[in-house]
């Protein structure tokens, strides 16, 4: 399976958009420093992504952007297929003339690595950018619920594993 960061970097702003959503318009500069993304890539991903309607762009001053119509219930595989990724896990890259061995051929393990790829194909369709919302969410509730202790230095810290 090959998932480039294009992919993941696409899923990763397109969650952090959704989870500053109310903040109206977030900017690409915001996103690059929470998830230290360059600027330019993210500018590159954001296009493609606002292309397929999963972003809009709010020009002028406090200009940004946000989540296109489809909100946070956009599967996480249309994200990564809004930037041109595609989740291949043959080595011919599905391509049904060339196949693994070229001339149609496929290789002894053309339909395994064939099935991975529509469990992984499946998964990535079943998950929502707002499933993904929730997680990060309660996630974050857990931390902040954590109790603090006492370390032997009389400093306050959380535990490493609630």
């Amino acid at each position: 399976m090959k998932l480039t960061t294009k992919g993941r970097y696409a899923v990763t702003a397109m969650l952090d958009l959704a989870l500053h959503a109310e903040d109206e318009v977030v900017t690409v500069a915001d996103i690059s420093r929470r998830q230290q993304i360059s600027v330019a890539y993210l500018e590159q991903l954001f296009g493609r992504l606002r292309k397929h309607g999963l972003v809009e762009s709010v020009r002028g001053p406090g200009g940004g952007y946000r989540l296109g119509q489809a909100g946070a219930n956009v599967p996480v595989d249309e994200i990564i297929r809004a930037v041109n990724e595609s989740i291949n896990t043959t080595q011919c890259g599905g391509d049904p003339v060339q196949c693994c061995k070229g001339e149609g051929q496929q290789c002894l393990t053309h339909d395994l690595w064939e099935a991975l790829g529509q469990e992984i194909n499946r998964f990535l369709s079943g998950i929502t950018l707002a499933q993904l919302v929730r997680e990060q969410q309660t996630k974050l509730q857990q931390q902040v619920s954590l109790p603090l202790r006492m370390t032997e230095r009389g400093r306050q810290q959380r535990p490493a594993h609630g």
